[in-house]
């Protein structure tokens, strides 16, 4: 069969397949016991690599911590991403899907149910509130991507505004998810589809 879509550089998509793998373990790792009773070694094993092949990626556990994190945010943009291309001309409906999307795969997350339930060691819940930068910064980036080269087809800056206020927004719900009676990806829905909505009316206008 041929082969479709841009060629990945073998050492590319062998690092992709190391990150997976260890992240996948730890996450294994995370539903059986405290991240605090995880050692660099139990993933290492789980994951099947080396301990030196783990530092060499993730630098600590800390590193390794935050790039859990990052594939977390990483999710919220794919079920955005992939609800955009999903309701074209309809921006209510893609944040509604894509957000929903992603609260459901978040909350059978071990790391987001450690959160919930008061768990959580405080290395972990700094990852995602007070020490949040570089997480806010690698969703934002990748989101006003989808937003400047889609059917939205906003500005950088307008795209770059979107996506940090729908990054920020869904991440804050994570440790702190909304009370009983609030459907959360419809009413975020409303606050965000309107400036969507107005990006395209101006273009009518033109």
């Amino acid at each position: 069969m041929p082969r479709t879509g841009p060629r990945v550089p073998y050492q590319e998509a062998a690092r992709l397949l190391l990150r997976t793998s260890v992240l996948d373990g730890m996450r294994e790792l995370l539903v059986e016991r405290d991240w605090a009773k995880i050692t660099l070694g139990d993933v290492a094993t789980r994951a099947g690599v080396s301990r030196q092949t783990l530092y060499n990626e993730f630098g600590s556990r800390a590193g390794l911590a935050q790039a859990y994190a990052l594939r977390l945010a990483d999710d919220l943009v794919d079920h955005v991403h992939t609800a955009i291309d999903g309701n074209v001309g309809d921006a209510r409906a893609a944040f509604r899907e894509g957000l929903a999307g992603f609260f459901l795969d978040a909350a059978t997350d071990p790391l987001v149910q450690s959160l919930l339930s008061g768990e959580a060691k405080l290395d972990l819940l700094r990852l995602i509130t007070l020490d949040a930068g570089p997480l806010l910064a690698h969703a934002t980036d990748r989101l006003a991507g989808a937003f400047e080269n889609s059917w939205v087809d906003a500005t950088r800056a307008e795209s770059e505004i979107l996506a940090q206020a729908l990054v920020r927004i869904a991440l804050s719900y994570i440790p702190t998810p909304p009370g009983p009676g609030h459907n959360a990806p419809a009413e975020l829905s409303e606050l965000l589809a309107p400036y969507v909505e107005a990006i395209l009316s101006a273009k009518d206008r033109r």
